[in-house]
């Protein structure tokens, strides 16, 4: 039963006890590496001691997806088959959904109402999804000359290196392994060090779903060194990754140095939200616009975090977007009544804090928050922040903070919010919001963002396919289209 009280949820926190080892071929896998430790942001105390993967356990890892892909049963199952394994595992994150929605909300700060209504939602979704598809998918037969029979096949691509990031931790990872294992791939999974609890439990779920041994490895680690060595390994056929830009970029150098493995990227977002004075309803844009950059704690590639507001309506929206920051409740992740929670860690709440102060040094004007809160728990909170007058060149405007902190940027007319909205490194979302069908068509076509929401924000479902342009990074998650990232064309050309 799920917990319905903040008490309740202290309880069960007090009994939780997530897996620690990796897994490796169906197996717990301490390793040689020694151990570190993940801090919960909610109260900075320790949470666990998790094995921590060295270059050997990587290794150990690819070694045991390869031989499961090359010689195992999985990619040879019939698709059918291999969905109704992954529909069972829908089903065990279901009936272990408290459990799974508390580590989260223990790892990395995320309010437990969202972990267990969105979150654990999601991933479900995901693999029951991905399952019910597997097998419904077709080769094609193209026309050919009469003497001629032409096959296309999508075969599996191979080992797949997933490597994800911490504030979606169980859904980016959805995003990547359901798709892969559902094409027959084999996957290495590598969670970030700041959440690995919740990956290690999904592994093991994975295993009591059905997955044969060495389908599905999880190996807990650092960036620099297990994820180097995921993106260098010469048996890794392919190695998706969702996180910063910087570190994608490192993910195309291993690739180069190694086997020229395909590397899908999803990187970061300094995502526009543009309100037109035609908006049809001025409030629910600002009170959206609020959710989007509050909204887990604003740590999201996708935030909002650019509100471009008509000058005529520039003071309305501003006005009642501070109004919701001031009004939103910061408080104990594990209550089910908080909105925001906490930051991710110490330094991660540093670095936002210094955005702030470069904000506010280069002139922008600070209209609520940017001070820490809840200090006197030890955990990482800080205030909903907003600032207006934010000039476009600014850092404010330009760089991914990762955090609760809205800058206001106001703009004549729509060629100028267009300029604005592009103006930037990143091409992964953006919103706009006008009541004119005209003005929605022309403005989402000349915004260079992989997903456009109209009069809405974060909305969709597993149908549509997301990713970004320019330096948001490349491929898509979710949809059919992620199978493209995890298969290989072959054509057989047969002479009759």
């Amino acid at each position: 039963m799920t917990p319905a009280t903040h008490d309740d949820w202290l309880h069960r926190a007090k009994t939780l006890a997530p897996p620690v080892t990796h897994l490796i071929d169906g197996g717990e896998e301490a390793g040689a590496g020694g151990t570190f430790t993940v801090v919960s942001p909610r109260d900075g105390q320790v949470l666990a001691e998790v094995a921590d993967a060295g270059t050997a356990e990587v290794d150990t890892a690819v070694a045991a997806a390869r031989r499961a892909f090359d010689h195992g049963p999985w990619p040879r199952l019939a698709p059918a088959e291999r969905g109704r394994i992954l529909v069972r595992l829908a089903a065990l994150l279901e009936e272990h959904r408290a459990d799974l929605a508390l580590t989260v909300s223990l790892e990395m700060g995320k309010p437990i109402t969202d972990a267990h209504d969105i979150e654990l939602r999601a991933v479900i979704n995901t693999f029951r999804w991905y399952g019910e598809l597997a097998g419904k998918l077709t080769d094609e037969s193209p026309h050919t000359p009469p003497d001629a029979l032409a096959l296309v096949t999508r075969e599996p691509a191979g080992v797949v290196g997933a490597v994800v990031p911490w504030n979606f931790p169980l859904t980016l990872a959805g995003w990547k392994v359901a798709p892969a294992l559902a094409a027959g791939c084999t996957v290495v999974l590598k969670p970030s060090e700041n959440s690995p609890l919740s990956a290690l439990l999904l592994g093991r779920l994975a295993l009591e779903a059905g997955l044969p041994p060495g389908v599905l490895n999880v190996v807990a680690g650092d960036g620099p060194v297990a994820g180097r060595a995921l993106g260098l390994h010469p048996d890794v056929d392919v190695l998706a990754f969702t996180g910063s830009t910087a570190v994608g970029r490192h993910f195309l150098r291993y690739a180069a140095d190694s086997n020229l493995k395909r590397v899908w990227l999803e990187l970061g977002g300094k995502s526009p939200n543009i309100v037109l004075p035609d908006a049809p309803d001025l409030d629910r844009a600002a009170a959206t616009a609020a959710w989007g950059i509050f909204f887990n704690q604003g740590e999201m590639c996708t935030a909002p975090s650019r509100l471009l507001v008509h000058r005529s309506v520039a003071d309305r929206v501003t006005e009642a977007v501070v109004a919701r920051a001031r009004a939103l409740r910061v408080g104990d992740p594990l209550d089910p009544a908080t909105e925001m929670g906490a930051l991710v860690g110490r330094a991660h709440l540093d670095r936002v804090l210094g955005h702030i102060r470069t904000g506010a040094d280069a002139g922008a004007r600070l209209r609520t928050g940017g001070t820490p809160t809840r200090t006197e728990t030890g955990g990482y909170y800080l205030e909903p922040t907003v600032f207006d007058q934010v000039a476009p060149d600014s850092r404010l405007a330009r760089e991914e903070i990762f955090g609760p902190v809205l800058s206001v940027l106001a703009f004549d007319d729509v060629d100028e919010a267009v300029a604005l909205a592009n103006a930037t490194e990143y091409g992964l979302a953006a919103g706009l919001w006008t009541s004119d069908l005209s003005t929605a068509h022309k403005v989402s076509r000349a915004l260079k963002a992989g997903t456009v929401w109209v009069n809405c924000y974060e909305e969709g479902d597993l149908t549509v396919p997301f990713g970004g342009m320019k330096q948001s990074g490349n491929g898509r998650d979710k949809s059919a289209h992620a199978l493209e990232k995890y298969t290989e064309l072959k054509t057989t050309w047969i002479q009759l």
